[in-house]
């Protein structure tokens, strides 16, 4: 038989390479399956590819010790600076975590795959498979001597070629379960549906031994209510009579409780730099309060006293209010009320 006939049998050229040989291999096995084809044909075809496989893996590539096709293209090989799994996992922050940044400890459980046989948990012997004849199918014998359906062959797990189970992990592919745990440093200034990344190569002791994806999910706050802009916001109940007075009252802040000297013209007060990071590790935007006051919804005895003399330390001589604000606007209610009551006597 000519040199190039396997390559042929492939639909490739003499010297091609070994990536181009299992693609094509991979493209032909999924072509002529017999569970894909049903043409009387299939299972010789079938047969064919893979004596062809196996003679350029023998000539071109290998010294008799066979191995696994490469996995297909969309599944990223490791490399020797890059970790072989990624893991995900969600990160749940307080807005006062996200804001100041933490370090967080990451704990959970992981499964690695078998390094003998690279997860697969077997390793290829080439030829057909002596259970089904390299069809990667076998029909079970039904009662009286009919055959029923065919089935996936448990021997070459259907692709037709010899296999045989890696004794590491006893075909499973998969090696035992370790917990690991791992110190995560959260920067200041993420925000909720923000990715982070936690290289593998900075591990120490327990870490997973693979990269990890963090996805941020920022609780929502009781009291604070974060804008675009790193500002945040807050209203604050105070008691009536203390901001009558004047009084210094505390308030939240991301980084605790601050006092505020309150004015009574005064509602709204900013807070510079006390709000959110405007970007990652980025200054930090303002903390805007708003004051409520609140007074009792009745006054007890002795509150009403009080309130008497407040209103009669207010007045003047004559009883009235001291305050000018006041009196002109009495002065322009009680011209008002003369012209209309002046219209209605001449109607």
């Amino acid at each position: 038989m000519p040199s190039d006939t396997p390559y042929a049998e492939l639909g490739l050229r003499p010297g091609a390479t070994e990536s181009e040989v299992k693609s094509a291999w991979r493209r032909l096995v999924s072509q002529w399956h017999p569970d894909r084809n049903d043409s009387a044909t299939a299972v010789a075809k079938m047969q064919r590819i893979n004596q062809a496989f196996e003679a350029i893996r023998l000539s071109a590539f290998g010294d008799g010790t066979a191995t696994e096709p490469a996995p297909p293209p969309d599944r990223e090989e490791p490399s020797a600076d890059r970790p072989r799994r990624t893991l995900h996992r969600k990160l749940k922050l307080t807005l006062e975590e996200a804001a100041m940044g933490c370090t967080k400890e990451l704990r959970g459980k992981i499964t690695d795959a078998c390094t003998t046989c690279d997860g697969v948990g077997f390793r290829v012997l080439g030829g057909a498979c002596s259970g089904c004849a390299g069809a990667g199918s076998v029909r079970q014998r039904a009662w009286y001597g009919f055959y029923g359906t065919a089935s996936e062959c448990d021997a070459c797990r259907g692709d037709g070629i010899a296999k045989e189970p890696c004794a590491a992990c006893d075909g499973a592919g998969k090696l035992g379960t370790r917990p690991y745990k791992v110190a995560v440093r959260i920067p200041p200034g993420v925000r909720h549906g923000d990715l982070l990344h936690v290289d593998a190569q900075r591990a120490r002791a327990g870490h997973p031994g693979a990269q990890i994806e963090l996805r941020v999910e920022v609780a929502p706050h009781a009291f604070f209510e974060l804008g675009d802009d790193g500002s945040v916001r807050c209203e604050v109940p105070v008691d009536g009579f203390a901001w009558i007075a004047n009084r210094a009252i505390e308030v939240p802040t991301l980084a605790g409780l601050q006092t505020l000297k309150i004015q009574r013209d005064q509602i709204t007060y900013r807070l510079s730099g006390q709000g959110f990071p405007v970007a990652r590790r980025g200054p930090r935007g303002d903390l805007w309060v708003t004051v409520v006051p609140r007074f009792p919804e009745r006054f007890s005895t002795d509150q009403e006293i009080l309130l008497d003399q407040l209103v009669a330390t207010s007045a003047g001589a004559d009883g009235q209010s001291a305050d000018p604000r006041v009196q002109a606007w009495k002065q322009t209610l009680g011209a008002w009320d003369r012209g209309l009551r002046r219209r209605g006597s001449d109607a």
